[in-house]
């Protein structure tokens, strides 16, 4: 947005932090203004903040805690514009032993609320383990000032609270630092580990560092055969990868920084963030659905090559440029490389030669700590006409009005197919439009095209968490992907949704239940709406957790999804292994029994136990030692 621009700011993603002073307090707040006013947006972990009611010595007084500091960033956001341009965007995370961190997770569940935010609760280790632990499921508060536990909590009931406010709000998303930290290869030269990412969640980042992201278009890597059907052009694909990986760490010494920190900051470590978009289309084109087998497979493919080229080129420019400054203090230095991929897919997998690759490091360093990340890309996929990020596309139909009457847009992959066989009519793509954007069920479209062209709300949301999985362990930073559920799924569906991300090695993971926001970024705008098909999850997702999930607690969790199938026993995800009579194709059909209101917020295991709101009639939460209805607001502490 800013190349050649008199600001000259070219990053995007910022981190800075939050000490618990009030002089370091303002000191970011400033700061934050300043890459607002420069184009950025900011990340910032509050939970080194005092918890609410906490004693400042100096004054005699109590801290107000972390959530009212973040209304001093939600104000600078409101009135500095990015660049002058657009309003800024934040990412507030408070991690899961802060005193503070129910009322953090239920204060985004009101509309007008903290709306210059996505919020994010951070996991460690320790409340994982204590959130699977058969017997003790306590889980200790601390207060960060004196490090002294303050109470104790049940780490079942905050999991909870969390998928019940996602449920409502779309909000907190959760952000496992276990996860990230896992192959974090500058651990010791920062002196710590990655505590904060920036306001779409798929970059970590140290306070007072910065990132370029850049993205491919993958629908542009097509060659038509002979026989008219495309193939993928990897040759060309790997040379653009190098092009982007020198043009980004260019953009490190090129960009001027609005505070001197991150100036500095950024350049120790050099980290650069290339990703990808257009996904979605580039799967049409080469016939692929989706979430099949073949699918997943082809994904991981593009992922490792993108890593693979990229660290490659990076050492190439380390060879006449040096490595980052840290390199020597990495882990780098004893072959370890930030790629879950490498260390957890058997080398027989991969296709490439990473050994090779991991020695040309140790002789000739890296130039970028870490070279890739999948950003959300919403505005350059609009630009470029293509499918965002590694997003399947929303719908391939959408009506739209406007003031001299009302046209359809259509996915232009789509529309040329439909073209080719006879099928483009304005009552079809009335029909699609209505059927929420998707051709399932639609009798006048072909099977393969139903098949093929799969929208959001044609793949169960277990996959989109699936696909996000396939692409993160081949992806060194992170992946900002909508795990996008339709609206009747219970909050024990989004519960599960954490625990399968966790376990399937995401970084972090956003839940957004359709109609959880009264305002939606996009719409199906069809009159006469239906919905004409039900999904379930892929033979792949089935064949991924009997293969690599064996968590109890976790495979417990997750059996009612498959157990809501017809002939639900056959279906049953135990402790041990799912059913290996399965039929070839059992999980290919459309057909999936919901059995649950989408008006009701009880979690489904226990339902009879939940006690009434008095006023609304939805159930309650325990929540700061009260009961509270995340409806209407009712406490038992208070008047609501």
């Amino acid at each position: 947005m800013n190349a050649g621009a008199r600001l000259g700011q070219l990053s995007a993603c910022f981190v800075l932090d939050m000490p618990d002073d009030m002089y370091s307090i303002m000191k970011s707040s400033t700061d934050a203004a300043m890459i607002f006013k420069s184009g950025g947006g900011v990340g910032i972990n509050y939970s080194d903040l005092r918890p609410e009611g906490d004693i400042v010595a100096s004054t005699s007084g109590v801290a107000s805690g972390p959530t009212s500091f973040m209304q001093i960033i939600d104000s600078i956001t409101d009135v500095v514009k990015q660049g002058g341009k657009r309003r800024g965007a934040n990412m507030g995370i408070l991690e899961s032993w802060h005193p503070d961190i129910e009322k953090f997770i239920t204060m985004k569940t009101k509309p007008g609320m903290y709306e210059n935010f996505n919020v994010s609760v951070g996991i460690w280790s320790d409340f994982w383990k204590s959130l699977v632990n058969k017997e003790d499921h306590k889980y200790s508060l601390k207060n960060p000032r004196t490090k002294v536990n303050v109470k104790n909590i049940d780490s079942h009931q905050l999991m909870e609270l969390i998928a019940l406010s996602a449920w409502k709000s779309a909000e907190p998303g959760v952000i496992f630092f276990d996860n990230i930290n896992k192959y974090n290869p500058c651990m010791h030269a920062k002196g710590g580990p990655l505590r904060a990412t920036n306001p779409c969640g798929e970059q970590s980042l140290y306070p007072c560092e910065s990132c370029n992201l850049g993205s491919i278009n993958l629908s542009k890597f097509v060659k038509r055969k002979a026989d008219g059907m495309y193939e993928f052009d990897w040759p060309k694909y790997e040379q653009s990868i190098r092009t982007a990986t020198r043009f980004l760490d260019n953009i490190i010494d090129v960009n001027k920084y609005p505070v001197e920190e991150i100036d500095i900051n950024t350049k120790l470590t050099r980290r650069i963030g290339l990703g990808i978009m257009g996904i979605a289309d580039l799967l049409f084109m080469l016939q692929i659905p989706y979430d099949s087998k073949e699918g997943y497979e082809f994904m991981s493919k593009l992922a490792e090559t993108l890593s693979y080229f990229s660290m490659d080129e990076s050492v190439v420019i380390s060879k006449s440029r040096g490595a980052f400054p840290l390199f020597d203090q990495t882990e780098y230095k004893n072959g370890d490389i930030p790629l879950s991929g490498y260390h957890e897919i058997p080398k027989d997998s991969h296709y490439y030669d990473w050994d090779s690759l991991i020695e040309k490091i140790k002789n000739y360093g890296i130039r970028n700590s870490w070279t890739t990340t999948i950003a959300p890309t919403g505005t350059l996929s609009m630009i470029s006409d293509v499918s965002n990020g590694v997003e399947p596309v929303f719908a391939l139909v959408f009506e739209k009005r406007v003031t001299v009457g009302r046209f359809f847009y259509t996915n232009k992959i789509f529309e040329n197919v439909l073209k080719e066989h006879g099928l483009y009519t304005d009552e079809i793509l009335i029909k699609i439009a209505n059927n929420y954007g998707s051709v399932r069920g639609i009798n006048e479209i072909p099977e393969w095209i139903q098949k093929l062209f799969v929208t959001a709300i044609d793949i169960h949301w277990t996959d989109h968490i699936m696909a996000q999985a396939v692409w993160q362990k081949w992806i060194s930073n992170a992946i900002a992907k909508t795990i996008n559920m339709p609206g009747d799924v219970t909050v024990e569906d989004v519960k599960c949704a954490y625990l399968l991300a966790h376990e399937f090695g995401l970084k972090g993971v956003t839940i957004y239940r359709d109609g959880s926001r009264n305002e939606q970024v996009l719409h199906i705008t069809g009159n006469d709406r239906e919905k004409r098909f039900q999904v379930k999850p892929s033979m792949y997702l089935h064949d991924y957790i009997l293969a690599n999930i064996h968590e109890p607690y976790v495979l417990d969790q997750v059996n009612p999804i498959f157990k809501d199938y017809e002939s639900s026993d056959q279906y049953a995800v135990t402790t041990n292994t799912f059913d290996n009579q399965l039929e070839p194709n059992s999980f290919e059909s459309d057909t999936v029994s919901i059995n649950t209101k989408p008006d009701t917020y009880a979690l489904t295991r226990t339902e009879n136990d939940k006690e009434a709101c008095p006023v609304c009639k939805n159930y309650l939460i325990i929540t700061e030692g009260c009961n509270m209805c995340i409806e209407c607001g009712f406490s038992s502490c208070g008047s609501g």
